[in-house]
C-alpha cells in the first residue's frame, strides 16, 4: 500500500516502491517559471552547463511571465527581456508572452487551463505556490532556482519522499463555506509550521463534491502550512477536466486510502463557518462573524488563490444588487477568467455589470498585481495603514505593499459581503 505521493514520485524515479524519507532521483514533467525566479533560474543553468548549452527537454519547459509585468520599472521590464532572448535562443514552444495574444496571465491558473498539469505527473516550479497543481492528482512543489537550473540541464532532481498527512473532509458543504474557508480552518488548526517538509493529502466526500477550481484553492494553500505539496486523488471530475484541455496521454496515481500515514485528522464540513485569516499569519483563524468590529478600507479579489472564474461568480452574487461602500480591487487571474467575467451572467446580467453597477474598481488586466506587492505603480498595492480583506494566500507583514497594511485573508463570499458592509461581516447576512 502506497499513498498517492509516494506513488507519483516512486513511478518518476522507476522504482517499485519509496517510503518517505528515502533520497531518489525523479524524472521532472513539467518544469515551470516566471519572471522573478526565471531570470535566476537561467544564470545558474547557464553557469553551470555552460553559455551555449541546450535545455533538457523545450516541450517540457513551461515560461509565464505573470508577477511584475504591468509596471513601468525598467528591473521588472529586463527581467521579461532575459525571458524573451532565454526563449527565442532555446526555441521553448510554450512561453506565454505579455503583451502578446499568447499571453495568459497568472502561472498557477494558467498551467492546468492550457493542458500542462496531468495527473500522475510530476512538476516543479520556482514559486511555493506550485503545490496548486496536486488539485489534479499530480506532485507538485515549489523549488529555488538552483534546483530549476539542475533541472533545465537534466530534467531530474533528487527528492526526499516527504510523510503524508491526511485530512479526511466529509458531509455536506454549506453554500456559504468554500475551498478557502476549509483551508484556513485546517491551517488554523495546524499552524503554519504544523505541516513541514509533509505532503497534505485531502480526501473524503465533499472533497469529490467540488469543483476543480475549488480543489485548486485547497491545495494552493498547503505550503502555508509548510506542506511540501498538496494532493487530492485524480477521479473522473479530474480526468475530464484534463482531457478537455490536452491530447497527451497521462496516467493517474491515486493511492491506497488505507496506506499508512504519519496523521490523519477528520472534519464534518457541514459545522464550517465562514472565516478570516487575521494579520499577519494565514494560521490566524477566526470566525467571520466574530470580527464585525474590523473596519476595513479596501477590498481585494483576485490571485492564484482567489481570482479564478469560480471566485468571481460567488464575488457577484453577494455584489450583484448592492454597493460597496469601500475601494474594491478586482484582478482576474488569467485572460480566460477575464473573458469569463463579459461572458458569465447571472439572472441575465453579466459579472462585469454586476460588479460596474456595485461601484467597483476598473478591473485590472490579468496577473499577479498586489498579491506579492510589487512596484509602487502595481494595481491595489497596499499603502499605509490600509486595512485590507483578500482573496489571496498570504497577509505578511508588507505582503501586499506597505508594512503597515492589515491584511485580512477571506473568501470571495466574506470579500464580497466585508466590501458591502465596509467590515468584516459573514457572508450568511447577505445570502
Amino acid at each position: 500500500m502506497a499513498t498517492t505521493t509516494e506513488k507519483i514520485l516512486a513511478r518518476a524515479a522507476g522504482q517499485a516502491k519509496v517510503e518517505p524519507g528515502d533520497n531518489v532521483w525523479v524524472d521532472t514533467d513539467i518544469l515551470l517559471t516566471h519572471d522573478v525566479c526565471g531570470p535566476g533560474t537561467i544564470g545558474v543553468f547557464k553557469r553551470e552547463f555552460g553559455q551555449d548549452a541546450k535545455v533538457w527537454d523545450p516541450e517540457k519547459v513551461v515560461i509565464i511571465p505573470d508577477h511584475y509585468i504591468f509596471t513601468k520599472d525598467d528591473k521588472a521590464h529586463r527581467n521579461v527581456d532575459i525571458l524573451r532572448d532565454f526563449v527565442k535562443e532555446q526555441g521553448l514552444p510554450y512561453y506565454y508572452d505579455v503583451g502578446t495574444r499568447d499571453y495568459r496571465g497568472v502561472c498557477h491558473v494558467a498551467l492546468p487551463q492550457e493542458g500542462h498539469v496531468r495527473p500522475g505527473e510530476v512538476i516543479f516550479g520556482t514559486d511555493s505556490h506550485t503545490c496548486t497543481h496536486g488539485a489534479l492528482g499530480a506532485f507538485s512543489t515549489g523549488i529555488g532556482n538552483t534546483d530549476a537550473g539542475f533541472i533545465l540541464g537534466t530534467g531530474k532532481l533528487l527528492v526526499k519522499i516527504p510523510p503524508t498527512l491526511r485530512f479526511v473532509l466529509n458531509g455536506e458543504k454549506p453554500e456559504w463555506v468554500t475551498g478557502k474557508d476549509i483551508i484556513l480552518r485546517i491551517i488554523g488548526d495546524i499552524g503554519v509550521d504544523g505541516a513541514n517538509y509533509c505532503a497534505m493529502e485531502f480526501v473524503g466526500e465533499t472533497i469529490t463534491a467540488m469543483s476543480i477550481e475549488e480543489r485548486m484553492t485547497i491545495c494552493n494553500m498547503a505550503i502555508e502550512a509548510g506542506g511540501k505539496n498538496g494532493i487530492i486523488h485524480a477521479d473522473e471530475k479530474t480526468c475530464d477536466y484534463v482531457k478537455a484541455r490536452t491530447d497527451k496521454p497521462f496516467e493517474p496515481q491515486n493511492g491506497d486510502l488505507d496506506a499508512p500515514v504519519a496523521m490523519e485528522k477528520s472534519y464534518d464540513v457541514s459545522s464550517f463557518v465562514p472565516c478570516v485569516a487575521e494579520p499577519s499569519l494565514p494560521s490566524n483563524y477566526a470566525p467571520a462573524g466574530d470580527r464585525n468590529d474590523v473596519k476595513l478600507t479596501r477590498a481585494y479579489i483576485g490571485s492564484c488563490t482567489g481570482g479564478k472564474i469560480t471566485d468571481f461568480i460567488m464575488a457577484a452574487k453577494i455584489l450583484k444588487g448592492r454597493k460597496v461602500s469601500i475601494d474594491t480591487f478586482l484582478v482576474p487571474a488569467t485572460t480566460t477568467v477575464a473573458e469569463g467575467l463579459m461572458s458569465e451572467t447571472i439572472d441575465g446580467v453579466s459579472l462585469v455589470e454586476i460588479f460596474a453597477e456595485a461601484g467597483c474598481l476598473d478591473i485590472a488586466p490579468p496577473s499577479c498585481a498586489a498579491c506579492l506587492g510589487g512596484p509602487a505603480d502595481t494595481f491595489g498595492r497596499a499603502q499605509h495603514e490600509e486595512v485590507v480583506i483578500s482573496t489571496t494566500n498570504r497577509n505578511f507583514i508588507g505582503r501586499m505593499g506597505s508594512k503597515q497594511a492589515q491584511i485580512y485573508l477571506a473568501s470571495p463570499l466574506t470579500a464580497a459581503a466585508s466590501a458591502v458592509a465596509g467590515h468584516i461581516t459573514d457572508p450568511r447576512e447577505m445570502m
